[in-house]
């Protein structure tokens, strides 16, 4: 699974209520001809990533096929979603 390209956008929130930065990320990836997850029209990955003084971690992520806009049934394995979670934070960090 490749990064091919993203876009990253801060949430804000209205009420103030939240504490630290929340950002929304779509990740569209490559994904091999043999993966069950392979589509033609190819698959992005909607990351919901927390952003706070003493720590920063994904708050939730699913699928999507970009034809469909569906919501796709899989989950990362624990390497991916690490993978995933530094990919965010150096984005962050620029």
């Amino acid at each position: 699974m490749d990064i091919s390209s993203f876009t990253a956008e801060e949430i804000k929130d209205p009420t103030g209520i939240l504490t630290g930065k929340r950002y929304e990320f779509f990740l569209d990836i490559d994904v091999d001809e043999d993966d069950e997850l392979y589509s033609d029209q190819g698959i992005r990955l909607r990351v919901l990533y927390y952003k706070g003084e003493e720590d920063e971690k994904i708050l939730n992520y699913h699928f999507q096929d970009n034809a469909t806009k569906s919501i796709l049934d899989f989950a990362l394995d624990e390497e991916e979603e690490i993978i995933i979670g530094k990919f965010c934070k150096a984005q962050l960090a620029e």
